[in-house]
């Protein structure tokens, strides 16, 4: 590809940038391409930041097979168009399919055991919505879960979720951690984390399955961790990934707390630019979101330590091992997780055929450093620290509410065997 060309391309954009915008950021008449890089993909990541082209993903492989997916203004697109690239067009218009996302659902009325009903997967809910969900499933499983809050957001936002447990009682087993919503703009990973929510609480009593997973395991689910981003991706600006944290002598919004964590900090796949996406920060833990699950995580190791740690992205639909930071090493148990991760794709891919690579993240996606698996595996000695990346290489960022409960189904799945066989 002609790299030249594309940064002419990138220079006049700085004209334009999507924070200009008077309130809420709109998306009407942006083209999304798939950009196939090369070995420039580094160089035209870089190149993106504090630009009006949205990034939206990046490095989908190595060397020849490496990509970006990214967002292009409409008084850009006709000069876009004539540069000799090698894309693919994966939406003609980005407002166009925010729209089939459909509205903010409503709350569901609750059956007579006081649970929501299934329609809670039939659309996507604003935050104080989930806020709510996660107390009506915890009032409904009162003897064996409790709401718990390890710490808050830079806004002040409550990080919180549910622990649940077994016979056994609380804190007495192994801890199984779950985050979603790391990234605000991943809707779909908090809504599956609530479907996996849902059917402990609802299947304890009669599914073997998931007794034998909270006799085993103490789980502690946490469903949205990024509570501010979250909020503003849902008021704002549908397409934000970071926190909202301000700093001193930028005027650069938010940091990436997947890139925020203490292991590998700072390496590749991360960004010292404020304005970047991968924004790490400027020291480990400086975003009061990572540094509240850091401390959280060295609580749990401490105590009966962590068997398996899920961190829900979208939407590469791979499962990635660790590391993240280093293409050259691997867990000393990375030929069990592998075996593990295959058959737990291979049982996603039951229901409905989606297919889900595996392997360890930085060889099978691409490099990410300061990530919290590779945290997990390192710091905390977790036995599995893992990222899986949920629908939709087709859909992006903006499955349609549609694809909610297809996508849970599945990785239920995924997660039903992984726990039985972990």
């Amino acid at each position: 590809m002609k790299l030249i060309t594309f940064i002419w391309f990138i220079a006049i954009l700085e004209t334009t940038a999507l924070a200009s915008l008077n309130g809420s950021v709109r998306f009407e008449g942006f083209k999304v391409y798939r950009i196939e890089t090369g070995d420039y993909a580094a160089d035209l990541s870089s190149t993106f930041e504090d630009l009006a082209v949205v990034e939206l993903s990046r490095n989908h492989g190595h060397g020849s097979l490496a990509t970006i997916d990214i967002a292009v203004p409409p008084e850009y697109v006709a000069a876009f168009d004539t540069l000799d690239l090698n894309v693919t067009i994966l939406s003609k218009d980005l407002g166009a399919d925010i729209a089939t996302e459909g509205p903010l659902g409503s709350y569901p009325e609750l059956d007579d055991h006081g649970l929501p009903s299934l329609s809670w997967f039939d659309s996507y809910h604003a935050y104080g919505d989930h806020v709510r969900y996660w107390a009506d499933l915890q009032a409904a499983f009162v003897n064996n879960s409790e709401l718990i809050q390890v710490g808050s957001s830079f806004e002040g936002r409550a990080i919180q979720g549910i622990h649940l447990w077994g016979i056994s009682g609380k804190n007495s087993k192994p801890a199984v951690i779950f985050n979603g919503n790391v990234h605000a703009r991943e809707w779909i990973t908090s809504i599956v984390v609530e479907y996996l929510l849902y059917q402990l609480v609802t299947g304890y009593k009669n599914d073997t399955t998931v007794q034998a997973a909270l006799d085993n395991y103490d789980f502690y689910v946490l469903p949205v961790v990024n509570p501010d981003g979250f909020v503003y991706s849902q008021t704002t600006n549908r397409l934000w990934r970071k926190n909202r944290q301000t700093r001193d002598n930028t005027t650069a919004v938010g940091t990436d707390i997947n890139r925020n964590w203490s292991v590998g900090f700072g390496g590749g796949g991360s960004s010292s630019n404020p304005g970047s996406e991968t924004f790490s920060g400027y020291r480990p833990g400086d975003a009061p979101e990572t540094a509240a699950l850091m401390e959280f995580a060295q609580t749990l190791a401490t105590d009966k330590g962590i068997k398996l740690y899920i961190d829900w992205h979208s939407y590469a639909q791979v499962i990635l091992l660790s590391y993240g930071y280093t293409c050259d090493s691997f867990p000393p148990n990375i030929d069990r997780q592998i075996s593990l991760a295959s058959e737990t794709a291979a049982r996603i891919a039951q229901p409905y055929n989606t297919t889900f690579e595996y392997g360890p993240g930085c060889l099978v996606l691409y490099q990410s450093s300061g990530n919290g698996r590779d945290y997990m595996t390192d710091a905390a000695g977790a036995e599995f620290g893992w990222g899986i990346e949920l629908r939709s290489t087709s859909y992006g960022f903006v499955l349609p509410a549609n694809q909610i409960l297809p996508s849970s189904i599945e990785i239920w799945e995924g997660m039903k065997y992984l726990w039985t066989n972990m």
